[in-house]
């Protein structure tokens, strides 16, 4: 059956190895959840073993019409919602602990995590294949220059695995980069310590002027805000999790 698929979804590359296939399903552990998710299950090369493996736990999220379609006639009984995971009301729609795997549309893929960062005290483990670069950027640690915005603000909440790496003869049709697949496991952080809607304004005023130090990035978000030394001198790259929740707490307080 052809493939036809909405435009902001160009960006999905499908699997077509089904070796491949079993590994991401395998990587998945499940341990205390409730539902299990796969966002763009497409022509469904993941979805077959995941719903024989969780059976009525098992959900897939699919905005294609034909795709969905196509899977209902070849998995009789699928629980399959016809719609855009990053519209969905993932707290009223699944009342327990939540497990998400993907093949995760590469052109959205930031915005994906975005949405479970956001769901983060019901999305308990993520497995989710997506560009490489993308998967090297979320797992990376201070330091270097790839370490940004995703990778703080996932690594608050989530212990990050980068798993392996994935060819571009994989897929159909073959993108120009490779590809990986990395998990994401909640970690025992229920607060930061500090405001998030604040410490997520933080980071990414720090990431928006990465190449300035906090000093100059914090004053112009913050309207003249002045940091002291230990955070001032640095450039974003340099901080810890820990380092950015400190600073948000200094922030706070200079805030009034």
């Amino acid at each position: 059956m052809p493939e036809v698929r909405p435009k902001k979804y160009l960006g999905q590359h499908f699997l077509n190895d089904k070796r491949i296939a079993l590994r991401i399903v395998d990587s998945l552990t499940a341990v205390d959840c409730h539902y299990i998710l796969e966002i763009g299950p497409g022509m469904g090369v993941l979805t077959g073993t995941l719903f024989q493996r969780f059976g009525d736990r098992f959900f897939a999220i699919e905005v294609d019409g034909e795709s969905v379609d196509y899977l209902k006639r070849t998995l009789p009984g699928l629980n399959i919602i016809e719609g855009d995971f990053l519209e969905l009301d993932v707290e009223g729609t699944f009342n327990g602990n939540l497990a998400i795997i993907g093949n995760l549309p590469y052109n959205i893929s930031s915005q994906i995590f975005f949405r479970i960062i956001e769901n983060r005290n019901g999305v308990k483990e993520v497995v989710a294949m997506v560009q490489r670069e993308v998967a090297q950027r979320i797992a990376e640690k201070p330091g270097s220059r790839t370490y940004g915005i995703l990778s703080v603000l996932l690594q608050a909440f989530y212990d990050i695995e980068y798993l392996f790496t994935v060819s571009e003869g994989c897929f159909t049709p073959p993108p120009k980069v490779k590809s990986a697949v990395i998990r994401l496991r909640r970690n025992g952080v229920a607060e930061l310590g500090c405001g998030y809607n604040l410490f997520e304004r933080v980071v990414k005023a720090a990431f928006n002027q990465r190449r300035k130090t906090l000093r100059n990035s914090i004053r112009a978000a913050f309207n003249g805000v002045e940091i002291a030394d230990r955070f001032g001198t640095k450039r974003a790259e340099q901080l810890s999790v820990a380092d950015f929740v400190e600073l948000t707490l200094e922030i706070q307080m200079l805030m009034g």
